[in-house]
């Protein structure tokens, strides 16, 4: 119950940044999905921890000298 509260609330904080925030700011996002988008897909897939750690290195990477394009969050390994 305590974990959904928290994935919750940064899930609400990211789509707070989305709706009043990221409009003044444009659309300077170098990658597809945008940060905040590949940020909220990461938290729902991987829980919040290792979604949060995924979204920090994103946001670092997306900078003049990193890289562009399409970077979707990437499946949990799946062991056989």
């Amino acid at each position: 119950m305590r974990n959904k509260m928290i994935k919750k609330s940064f899930l609400l904080l990211i789509k707070l940044y989305q709706i009043f925030i990221s409009p003044y700011l444009g659309n300077n996002c170098r990658f597809y999905p945008s940060c905040s988008n590949y940020a909220i897909q990461a938290i729902e897939k991987h829980g919040v921890i290792l979604g949060i750690k995924m979204s920090i290195i994103r946001v670092l990477r997306c900078n003049p000298w990193g890289g562009s394009g399409v970077d979707m969050v990437r499946d949990k390994d799946v062991k056989n």
